[in-house]
């Protein structure tokens, strides 16, 4: 059986490096002061859906992501791995947004899409560590959801089994078509990129993308369609403005302290046993630990 495999993902800042300047006045993420990278475990849920595409023929796997023009780098990394396109919902309609916002937009844009067999994420995204997008997305949708899966073993005759991984162990679900599932970062890590995908996709763009290169981007995309990375601003899909962006993000960051680590002395110790137990003994009575 063909699927249709919508798989959400993030571009998200790299948390190995913030600074001073990682937060803005307001609370949001000062995006534009950091690295930016594909969110890891969505990378994970990437490579459950390609499996899904090798095993199942007329499979499609297409990556759905919400964020600013340069968040259409993590639909070509998609590409040149095995994704066959994807869609960037772009707009200053959609800055700020928390989870719940996030959501909304995201299911809005499914919506659009169509009926679609299996969405697959993250479990979460390292800016926010939440866990909160994909359940929520789910219930926006009317779906039923399977989250911290580890492995999608079989999808057939209209249903799909997952190995989950729990904290105290692994247990096996089965469900119905559609639904949406998590995917945890220890789940297979996603296949390296595809030299002959590649060459094929690296010089997809979005319309606005080719826009500022001063591309004919029209001709290009009648040619080769496969180029086009579709991108949707907020009138492309059916919504309430209210629900979008700040005005549908009920949280709000309170207080932001930066903290830095320093290490200000060090010592030397001998591998003697009475040293290490002064140590630990030290380390215990000032709560460093225990």
């Amino acid at each position: 059986m063909s699927l249709k495999i919508v798989v959400l993902a993030k571009q998200v800042p790299d948390t190995r490096n913030v600074g001073k300047d990682a937060m803005k006045a307001d609370g949001t993420v000062n995006r534009a002061a950091l690295p930016a990278i594909y969110n890891p475990e969505d990378l994970n849920a990437l490579e459950q859906a390609l499996r899904l595409k090798d095993k199942h023929e007329g499979t499609t796997v297409h990556v759905l992501t919400m964020g600013p023009a340069r968040a259409a780098d993590i639909i070509r990394e998609s590409m040149f791995r095995g994704a066959d396109g994807g869609y960037l919902l772009s707009g200053r309609e959609f800055a700020g947004s928390d989870t719940l916002a996030t959501s909304y937009a995201l299911s809005c844009a499914i919506r659009k899409l169509g009926k679609v067999d299996i969405i697959i994420c993250g479990r979460q995204a390292i800016d926010g560590d939440t866990a909160q997008v994909g359940p929520q997305v789910a219930e926006k949708l009317g779906l039923p959801q399977v989250t911290y899966a580890e492995e999608i073993l079989d999808v057939e005759d209209g249903a799909i089994t997952v190995k989950r991984r729990l904290e105290r162990g692994v247990e096996t679900v089965k469900g119905k078509l559609p639904m949406l599932v998590t995917v945890n970062g220890s789940a297979a890590p996603c296949r390296p990129r595809h030299a002959k995908l590649t060459l094929k996709y690296k010089f997809a763009k979005t319309a606005t993308e080719a826009q500022e290169a001063g591309e004919d981007y029209a001709e290009r995309f009648c040619c080769r369609p496969y180029l086009k990375i579709e991108e949707w601003g907020v009138n492309d899909i059916e919504h309430d403005p209210k629900w979008l962006g700040m005005s549908g993000s009920p949280t709000k960051v309170k207080q932001i302290e930066s903290v830095v680590f320093t290490a200000k002395e060090s010592r030397r110790l001998t591998p003697a046993d009475a040293e290490i137990d002064a140590l630990m003994k030290e380390l215990i009575t000032n709560h460093t630990i225990g």
